[in-house]
């Protein structure tokens, strides 16, 4: 049995469509140089999916028939403990459910499950090789304000704010405003738990911060209040490797129809949906100083390393157009299109971007394994022993 590489995308997040798009890129590269895929697509109800149908991107236009010509599946291990990818059902009487041994898991997840930690620790409990952060860092760099809470404890420069949950403000909306007014308007309001830019606005009255805030409870129970930092620039940088080894590359600034980057900004516009991320319009190198450059990708990398990512990242940073002083704004542990078009720019292509993330999947894995991870010992027959002479007594 072949050792195959287990592209795994889709889940229950709002930006479920975008991956798709992400790994339809992934897989395409994949194939072309070569190496055997098999895709694990996770539905917006939950299920386990796999399937030569999924391989197609326009057989999404309609999930209901796509999810019927699919098979279920699920991870599960040989006799000698390997991974596995397996089909949990066939049709056809004397149909053999397929199986795959894996090399490794690319993460095509974007948001919610999938990039926050819980699909990572799945992982950890079959043993696979996968090429997203670990549980630790994608748990706090899907929540904004765990990343601002990490970011303030490594001395680095966030933008004022603060943070309540959907109870708080059934409980005292009119305390929760006040303290927004008294942080001073505009403010950016965000999901805590969501990427791409869903759920996020610009509110420059009580009127607006309440209307919004009502519209970011349909995605997320928890919010944040940032103080808006005008003129404003945004400037992004990926980061690949691992906490103790990573490399920045090239920066890029982002340009946005409006003050802030929506989700049309990001996918649906320059070129396409089908391009992700990729499509976005961008400058790439940006436009910014030489000294500005290096101290962005020098956050960068101290950033990457505290929050204990590996594979690629992308960091977002607000800059003050006048004075350009820097804030970290999030990291995504899985960005959109895996931020290739940055490492284009840095001299490497995407096939060699995923060459290197499945490598350092598995210099992970066997550094993790070369561990001892057990502990022999009779310490429950000693106790179930004594457990036995206490119950007869």
């Amino acid at each position: 049995m072949s050792n195959t590489i287990i592209v795994a995308f889709g889940g229950i997040s709002p930006e479920h469509e975008v991956s798709v798009l992400t790994a339809h890129q992934v897989m395409a590269s994949l194939k072309e140089a070569q190496q055997e895929v098999v895709p694990l697509y996770i539905t917006k109800s939950g299920r386990w999916l796999t399937g030569e149908a999924l391989l197609e991107l326009s057989n999404y236009k309609t999930l209901g028939a796509l999810e019927k010509s699919s098979s279920s599946c699920t991870f599960a291990t040989d006799r000698i403990g390997r991974p596995l990818l397996i089909e949990t059902f066939k049709a056809g009487l004397f149909a053999k459910p397929a199986e795959w041994a894996i090399e490794a898991v690319v993460c095509a997840f974007h948001g919610s499950d999938g990039e926050n930690g819980s699909f990572q620790g799945v992982c950890e409990q079959f043993n696979i090789p996968y090429t997203s952060s670990g549980v630790l860092g994608s748990a706090a760099g899907m929540d904004k304000v765990m990343a601002k809470s990490i970011a303030k404890a490594h001395e680095l420069p966030v933008v004022d704010g603060f943070d309540f949950f959907e109870s708080q403000w059934e409980k005292d909306e009119t305390a929760i405003l006040k303290q927004a007014d008294e942080l001073g308007f505009p403010v950016i309001l965000k999901p805590a738990n969501l990427g791409s830019s869903i759920g996020v606005a610009r509110a420059h009255t009580l009127e607006e911060l309440e209307r919004a805030v009502e519209t970011a409870f349909r995605y997320d129970a928890h919010l944040l209040i940032e103080q808006a930092i005008e003129p404003l620039m945004e400037i992004n940088c990926s980061v690949l490797g691992l906490p103790e080894a990573c490399r920045a590359s090239v920066c890029e600034r982002p340009k946005g129809a409006e003050e802030l980057l929506s989700f049309a900004d990001k996918y649906q516009r320059g070129g396409g949906a089908e391009k992700g991320m990729a499509s976005a319009d961008r400058v790439i190198p940006a436009d910014i100083s030489p000294e500005l450059t290096e101290q962005i990708r020098a956050l960068s990398t101290r950033i990457f390393s505290a929050f204990q990512c590996s594979g690629v990242a992308r960091l977002d940073f607000l800059v003050h157009a006048e004075t350009k002083q820097v804030y970290f704004n999030e990291i995504n542990t899985i960005p959109g299109s895996f931020s290739f078009y940055l490492w284009e720019h840095s001299g490497m292509s995407f096939s060699e971007l995923l060459k290197e993330l499945i490598a350092i999947a598995v210099q992970r894995h066997q550094a993790k394994n070369g561990r001892i991870r057990s502990y022999d010992t009779n310490l429950l027959s000693e106790k179930a022993s004594t457990w036995l002479k206490g119950s007869k007594n």
